[in-house]
């Protein structure tokens, strides 16, 4: 036992711990620690929301109940005479109240869970939420939602690689009764269970090595109405227009290289998961939308209503991006039509911009679509924020988490992609306003303004291209620029009078809460090679130091060292080995 523990380190996140084999042989990334504390921080927030909406669902039905009861006193119940015509009357208006209920979401999936609720929760009960974890390796997540998350149910983990499955189930013994009891592992294909198991879990966690696209059709299946899907995507050099074409074949969106690519990733990644819900009568809600580290992920909940699912088209829009200057302009896909009660569902007007941008004459590239609604849901943030403050001692990221919380719950909430300042100086090759007058000149303008959790430097704001345009010029003509060739953007755009006026003056919400009380919002990453780690079963050499780091590498090349046979040993040239023939 002691020779296998050799081959063996142990690592702690959380309350968690599990045993990682040296060789590689099951994948394990530290710098998801920052996704991991996320998923548990939402998933802590989940389970409270569930089960206030619970409440509120009991306190309807219970009010309804009384009214039906005080109908059943009055003129009705003196004129059944029979006890027959009584008990069809109880019948018949126990019918009414399930029909009133379903006729608030859609009937066909939304009665069987009605039926379940009304057989399962007469005294208020609600059963803990299922979690599955599709992709486990070496089930770290599992073990700490199961062992940190108050409240939380079971929680499947399935690998299709028979290593991390051992690996997994290792690790659930290492960690005790409360994870033997909570936790359970399966050798299967994520993809096959979760289509043979539709609508069974509350909570349902996609983290592949890679794009989770082919996951999404039968991960939307899984979940329950109103449940959970947690989403990760790694693949970002094809989601943010490295490889256009893989991105379209994948998701069904085509990426731009814009400064806003990786919120533009996350609005993709939005629009493929509505994409594969809609096939079954679901739509999305997306709580919580996050770019960090290398990768996107997003927290959506899912809902069935073929009524809703209409109001797809819009929140989908293309996105025209020029390509001599930074202007941008989204075309919605559909439009509504309202005529009294009734709505139309019409496809959207366009085009919204000419063959060439009006600010510098150049063409347009379009890509799309992509998710052009809310990205988050600012009660949740708060939520989950808040609840991150009150536990800071057992999220071991709580630092870089509660600083992207923080710049999210200052976002816009209704403003998709953002600008770059340093962009809008580089095509006017002028010097650079702070982001303190920039954003004060777009609030005296009458527009609003704020920063970007994706990007430093990025900048919201609902004011049109021609305010933002206008707003540079009264910067260059206080802060003149060297001339430049006639056809350059910069030139074609300055060329014009501004018709704003701008006003540079400090306006009191130029600064966001944050900025003002000087909270970290963007922290460096805590060590060196925080990124994306080698795929599990791949050989580690030398070539990976870019990768992994000098130090791992070195260490890893060691221990492979140490483990030659000892039959081998004599070809060092020893001439006092016993066994040398020399």
């Amino acid at each position: 036992m002691a020779e296998d523990l050799q081959d063996y380190t142990i690592i702690k996140e959380g309350e968690a711990e599990i045993l990682m084999n040296v060789k590689n042989q099951v994948f394990f990334n530290k710098a998801q620690v920052n996704n991991r504390d996320l998923s548990i921080a939402v998933l802590r927030t989940f389970i409270s929301k569930r089960q206030e909406e619970h409440e509120a669902m009991l306190s309807k039905r219970t009010k309804s109940a009384e009214k039906a009861s005080e109908k059943d006193a009055s003129g009705p119940a003196l004129e059944e005479a029979s006890t027959g015509s009584a008990l069809d009357y109880e019948k018949s208006n126990g019918e009414c109240e399930v029909h009133e209920e379903i006729s608030q979401n859609e009937p066909c999936s939304i009665s069987e869970k009605s039926v379940k609720n009304t057989e399962g929760n007469h005294h208020g009960e609600l059963k803990p939420p299922k979690v599955l974890e599709a992709l486990s390796a070496s089930g770290l997540r599992a073990l700490r939602y199961a062992r940190e998350v108050e409240g939380i149910g079971k929680v499947v983990a399935l690998d299709n690689d028979k290593a991390s499955v051992e690996a997994c189930q290792k690790n659930i013994k290492f960690n005790g009764s409360v994870a033997i009891s909570k936790v359970e592992s399966h050798l299967a294909d994520a993809r096959v269970y979760m289509l043979t198991h539709p609508k069974e879990f509350d909570v349902v966690d996609l983290d592949p090595y890679g794009s989770p696209s082919v996951f999404l059709d039968s991960a939307v299946q899984s979940v329950v109405d109103g449940g959970m899907l947690m989403c990760t995507a790694t693949d970002m050099a094809v989601l943010c227009g490295g490889n256009g074409e893989v991105c379209y074949s994948k998701y069904g969106s085509y990426p731009l290289r814009g400064k806003y690519c990786h919120e533009m990733a996350l609005r993709i990644l939005l629009a493929s998961i509505e994409s594969h819900a809609n096939r079954y009568k679901r739509y999305i809600v997306p709580v919580l939308s996050v770019q960090m580290d290398f990768y996107v992920r997003v927290f959506v909940r899912v809902y069935t209503s073929a009524s809703a699912m209409k109001n797809t088209p819009l929140k989908l829009s293309y996105v025209y991006q020029c390509i001599g200057c930074d202007s941008y302009h989204l075309q919605p896909i559909g439009r509504t039509m309202s005529k009294g009660s009734s709505v139309r569902y019409l496809p959207g007007f366009g085009p919204v911009v000419p063959q060439e941008c009006s600010d510098c004459g150049k063409k347009y590239n379009m890509g799309g679509p992509i998710w052009s609604a809310p990205i988050h849901d600012q009660e949740w943030v708060t939520s989950v924020l808040e609840g991150v403050k009150l536990m800071k001692d057992r999220y071991p990221a709580y630092d870089r988490i509660s600083a992207v919380l923080t710049t999210i719950s200052e976002e816009l909430p209704d403003v998709p992609l953002f600008l770059s300042l340093h962009n809008l100086c580089a095509t006017l090759k002028c010097t650079s306003p702070s982001a303190v007058i920039f954003r004060s000149a777009v609030i005296n303008a009458g527009y609003r303004i704020s920063g970007t959790h994706v990007n430093p430097l990025g900048l919201k704001s609902d004011a049109p291209m021609d305010v933002i345009w206008d707003i540079m010029r009264c910067w260059v003509k206080n802060h003149p620029v060297k001339a430049q060739a006639p056809d350059q953007p910069g030139s074609i755009i300055l060329a014009k009078e501004p018709v704003l006026q701008a006003n540079f003056a400090r306006a009191v919400a130029s600064l966001s809460k944050a900025q003002a009380k000087k909270v970290a919002r963007f922290l460096p990453n805590p060590e060196r090679h925080w990124g994306p780690k080698l795929r599990a079963g791949r050989q580690i050499t030398s070539k990976h130091i870019s990768l992994l780091g000098p130090e791992a590498v070195n260490e890893h090349l060691n221990h492979e060292n140490s483990e030659e046979p000892k039959a081998k040993r004599p070809k060092t040239g020893d001439t006092n080995d016993p066994t040398s023939t020399s």
